[in-house]
């Protein structure tokens, strides 16, 4: 058998988490290697709606809150950094983002849940508005809301960008700092051999004395192999996009987003249906119906494409940051806002995990949490 390739740090996973990982690790010194699945692989990274948002994030834990914060103020930084190195565009804007409330009772729902994420949480957190019908109008002069809509809150942090140039600005930037990428390599276990973790993959072995799982869905056997808990299941979210328009919505949303080239994002429905990528005809006139109701004059647009993708979820749907116990060296990384929380993955966390152990501000994001008694 031949003998197993080294390198500093193994990422399993080459989506938008591994991938900011393995650049951060690589700008902070370490020599790494990122083992990618195939083609046919189930890819959050590929089926995602673009958004860097704050607004509706860890209403239940303080700490993400301010963790999507941290990674929105440096996403600029970040897109030109990226950009001056690869020469590739990601069309991020920190442009304010809406969330849209159909009738009075959505609302004063929309209001009592962020009065109470205000005062449980302090300051420091997202300056978010809820605005009345009124003062949507207001904001939006020119553009003709349907009559279900009441209003909507508002926060000046949220943007969104391609999320396609980023993966592909990510790989480039890979290759330029000499992170060795492996395609087709997708991992089929992990064992530890003399100090060194050992992932078997369609492709070979490979050794590092770290190892970083970023698989999304595919980490799940791994970290539990050594004794991680993964507490992760998919969520099927459908897209529908439409064909270009001229520019007709100045701000992003979390259901309705104008792209960079003209067409319209509308989504995502919260499925429970395992691991099927299916799109159905239910789900696509709801997400019309949703976006008509929005924005009438989409009434008379041609819709071009329909998607199914994967969300990876915690119980929480909070970020999951867990260190094997038993197995110092390995941890798992996973969450379901790998866009939004790119630039900190990139330039907070990927640092921290080539310098040790994690530790503070990272522990509220261990798997800690799912089992500790009342």
């Amino acid at each position: 058998m031949p003998a197993a390739l080294t390198s500093d740090v193994l990422i399993v996973g080459g989506g938008i988490v591994g991938a900011s990982l393995a650049v951060g690790m690589s700008i902070a010194g370490a020599k790494v290697r990122l083992l990618d699945g195939g083609d046919d692989d189930i890819r959050a990274s590929r089926a995602n709606f673009g958004l860097v948002w704050v607004q509706s994030k860890g209403h239940q834990m303080p700490a993400y809150a301010r963790w999507t914060r941290i990674s929105a103020d440096l996403w600029a930084g970040f897109a030109d950094q990226l950009t001056a190195r690869t020469g590739i565009v990601l069309h991020h804007r920190q442009c304010g983002g809406l969330s849209f409330c159909l009738g009075d009772e959505a609302l004063a729902a929309k209001r009592a849940s962020f009065a109470r994420l205000h005062n449980q949480f302090g300051h420091g957190l997202a300056d978010i508005s809820v605005l009345d019908r009124t003062e949507l109008e207001h904001l939006l002069p020119g553009v003709r809301l349907g009559d279900d809509v009441a209003g909507a809150s508002f926060c000046q942090e949220d943007g969104d960008c391609d999320p396609l140039a980023l993966l592909q600005a990510l790989n480039v930037s890979m290759v330029q700092l000499g992170v060795t990428r492996h395609c087709e390599a997708k991992a089929t276990g992990v064992s530890v051999h003399g100090g060194n973790f050992r992932v078997e993959t369609l492709r070979g072995q490979f050794e590092a004395p770290r190892l970083i799982l970023a698989a999304g869905l595919g980490s799940k056997a791994l970290a539990e192999s050594l004794g991680i808990p993964a507490p992760i299941r998919p969520e099927r979210g459908q897209i529908l996009v439409t064909e270009r328009l001229g520019p007709f919505f100045p701000y992003t949303g979390d259901t309705i987003r104008q792209t960079a080239d003209g067409t319209v994002m509308v989504g995502a429905t919260h499925e429970d249906v395992g691991l099927d990528l299916s799109t159905t005809a239910d789900a696509g006139a709801g997400l019309a119906q949703h976006a008509v109701s929005v924005f009438p004059d989409l009434a008379s647009v041609q819709l071009v494409r329909q998607w199914a993708g994967l969300r990876v979820l915690t119980p929480d749907g909070c970020p999951l940051y867990a260190e094997s116990a038993a197995y110092p060296g390995a941890v798992l990384i996973t969450c379901h806002s790998g866009i939004t929380l790119a630039a900190a993955h990139a330039q907070v966390l990927a640092p921290a995990l080539v310098n040790g152990p994690l530790g503070e501000p990272f522990r509220a994001f261990s798997a800690a949490r799912f089992t500790a008694g009342p």
